[in-house]
């Protein structure tokens, strides 16, 4: 069978399997179904646009696929973060960590769809926090005392150990507080339109490629506690999301017409990472069972058992409800702030490239400048949020879910609603996220080593756009690549050699020269702003006109990113309407209709949507 390409680029097997049912193909219009450019504008018709309504059950179930895709992501934040903050040997207080990222990036999600940019875009923890946020953990300040990397001489619910890791949590807290504060500016001042002038390929590639690689330490210790398992884990991610992403499995449905029967589905495409690590999870646990791993902790092998944290499922309450402020008065530090800046700038530009994707999947105009501005001041005050309540970490759009949109062909903003509602569960309910610290460590590394390595190949595919003919951007992209590697290797192997005799001064420096990504982003915006070149060879016209390409919708602008609960009428106030953030008050005309990505949200064309998968959730 010949692979089949969406208009969008996305791959779209998942569901469109030839001759053969599936679990989204809705009824179409017999008209449709004549020659073969019908049939393909037919596959790329969206079931739901971003302002249709599906049933209560379709919401559910790809709420919970959401989740699920988002669940890998999520999860691995608090636990490479851990073992910093001293709490490798606390798996109670890890699943509490579990547990708020998740409360947070539900309550996020939500202030996203409904009166952010309101698109169908889910909120979550961010790896561009993660660099600075490391390195601010490795300086001599914050290095974690030797008796808590003993397992034996770990008390919990000591003082003196409680004190250690809160200590650092709360540093990170203020860290991320003040410069959520310079995203919301940037935000609802509109500013984030003038920066983005200076920002482009050659600095964006260099920036988020440089996320990846600056953690392969971390991949490469957890998986080095067993390279089997480890390898075992990136060994079945790799197969299912690569080779078998086109293989579909008879799953239980139901619909109408037929009662139930089975129909067909690419489930590895769309819960790759979800498969890969739980089949070696329940793999680990049975050679905990049968006693093949190591129980002694001094022995290669021991931290591949899946009973290291002890019985921390049944020591974690059922219900637990986060708050602001759970682990004290968050302080600041000038370092920190410094540090957390350079991923709030990464996150910021990342997003906004997230925007118009997800635009152009869901079936909405492409988004005006309000919208933006709108979107990139609620996920600072997402950012805000996530500092209050003590994750650890920020929030930002997630890409992989927009991905998701093109798979599934529902674009609908109540979807994503269901998938924040679920994540606001799932942090209420202790047990869930204890459940998830019971991954053993090489089972994390394996998939740090496939998550971080996408990572960096998506920094480096912003190159398309520019002309990699010209020695020009050669030399940029690669010094920018090399000093990112270079300089913080260094820094990391001195830390005393920055001696200016304030101590403030010294921090922010170790702070930034340490953090991959800021260096090598800033040497790529500096030399891409100022070494002559023009805007084609720079990649600047490809990469805009990428992001602002028609997606051939009939919605009204104002119907999709206008202002939400019926205030539009604040629009009509003179001030309000000076607002960098508030619709304009004049009408938008429609875009015109093309042939890709078509939406007809007439009711008479809905899809019946009885035909959904029963176990899909599973």
């Amino acid at each position: 069978m010949p692979l089949k390409k969406d208009s969008n680029g996305q791959d779209n097997y998942g569901f469109a399997i030839e001759g053969e049912e599936n679990i989204f193909d809705f009824p179409v219009e017999e008209g449709a179904k004549n020659g073969s450019q019908s049939a393909e504008k037919n596959r790329n018709k969206l079931a739901y646009c971003v302002t249709d309504v599906p049933p209560w059950y379709l919401c559910i179930i790809l709420g919970i696929q959401h989740f699920l895709t988002a669940f890998g992501s999520i999860v691995a934040i608090p636990l490479i973060l851990s073992q910093s903050l001293c709490l490798q040997h606390d798996g109670v207080t890890q699943s509490h960590l579990i547990s708020t990222i998740f409360f947070v990036s539900g309550l996020c999600t939500l202030l996203q769809v409904t009166v952010g940019v309101r698109l169908p875009i889910l909120q979550g923890g961010t790896f561009t926090f993660l660099a600075p946020s490391l390195a601010l953990l490795s300086t001599p300040k914050w290095t974690c005392p030797a008796w808590t990397q003993n397992a034996s001489l770990v008390n919990i619910s000591s003082p003196v150990f409680m004190e250690e890791w809160q200590s650092r949590l709360r540093e990170l807290q203020g860290s991320i507080l003040v410069a959520s504060c310079f995203q919301i500016l940037v935000g609802f001042s509109g500013l984030i339109g003038f920066l983005m002038r200076f920002i482009g390929p050659l600095t964006v590639a260099p920036t988020i490629s440089l996320i990846g690689l600056s953690l392969f330490d971390s991949a490469g210790s957890s998986a080095g506690h067993h390279w089997g398992i480890a390898a075992m884990t990136a060994a079945l991610i790799i197969l299912f999301s690569q080779y078998l992403r086109h293989v579909s499995i008879p799953i239980p449905a139901y619909s109408k017409a037929r009662k139930f029967h089975t129909s067909r589905m690419c489930l590895f495409q769309v819960i790759p990472v979800l498969l890969g690590v739980t089949i070696s999870w329940l793999f680990c646990h049975l050679l905990t069972i049968y006693d093949v791993l190591p129980p002694d902790p001094k022995k290669y092998g021991f931290l591949a058992r899946t009973d290291v944290k002890g019985d921390v499922v049944n020591q974690t309450p059922w219900f637990r409800f986060p708050y602001p402020g759970q682990w004290g008065v968050p302080t600041v530090s000038l370092a920190g702030v410094c540090g957390i800046l350079a991923g709030v700038i990464s996150s910021m530009v990342e997003s906004v490239g997230d925007y118009h994707a997800c635009a152009k999947l869901s079936g909405a105009p492409p988004p005006p400048r309000h919208a933006i501005n709108r979107g990139v001041g609620i996920e600072g005050v997402g950012c805000l949020l996530a500092g209050a309540w003590g994750t650890g970490n920020g929030t930002t759009s997630y890409s992989e879910n927009v991905g998701v949109l093109g798979i599934t062909r529902v674009g609908s903003r109540t979807v994503i609603l269901a998938s924040g509602i679920l994540m606001i569960l799932v942090g209420l309910f202790g047990k869930i996220g204890a459940i998830f610290t019971t991954i053993p460590t090489p089972v994390v590394g394996g998939m740090l080593l496939v998550m971080f390595g996408v990572i960096s190949a998506a920094g480096v595919s912003n190159l398309q756009y520019t002309d990699m003919n010209s020695s020009r951007n050669i030399f940029i992209f690669g010094f920018s690549m090399l000093t990112g590697l270079a300089i913080p290797n260094w820094a990391l192997k001195n830390p005393a050699a920055i001696a200016t005799g304030i101590v403030e001064v010294d921090q922010v420096v170790n702070v930034l020269l340490t953090t991959g990504m800021f260096v090598g982003g800033f040497f790529g915006f500096i030399l891409d702003n100022t070494i002559p070149g023009s805007v084609v060879e720079r990649g600047i016209v490809a990469w805009k006109s990428s992001h602002e390409e028609d997606s051939g919708v009939t919605l009204d602008s104002g119907e999709v990113y206008g202002l939400p609960f019926s205030l539009s009428f604040l629009a009509s106030s003179p001030w309000v309407q000076r607002m960098p953030f508030c619709p304009p008050t004049s009408p938008v005309t429609p875009v015109a209709q093309s042939d890709i990505g078509t939406v007809d949200s007439k009711e008479a064309e809905k899809p019946d949507a009885s035909h959904v998968i029963v176990g899909v959730a599973l």
